[in-house]
């Protein structure tokens, strides 16, 4: 017998400011993909570092958010 798959669970509503958090957080990732390391000075690097760990901090925190709803 075939067993049917579970069905996906439903996925959550973001409100407008959650969206918009995750776009940034896309963005600051996006553009740390597309830049050329070897050339970064530290300055620029440890910007950088600093832009991804706020963006991981806040989509962890928005995840928590998701997750705790009722």
């Amino acid at each position: 017998m075939h067993e049917m798959p579970d069905p996906e669970p439903p996925r959550p509503t973001l409100s407008r400011t959650q969206r918009t958090r995750v776009t940034a957080a896309t963005r600051t990732l996006a553009s740390s993909r597309i830049a050329d390391l070897a050339t970064l000075d530290a300055a620029a690097a440890i910007l950088m570092i600093e832009g991804l760990r706020s963006s991981l901090d806040d989509t962890v925190q928005l995840i928590g958010e998701l997750i705790e709803r009722p």
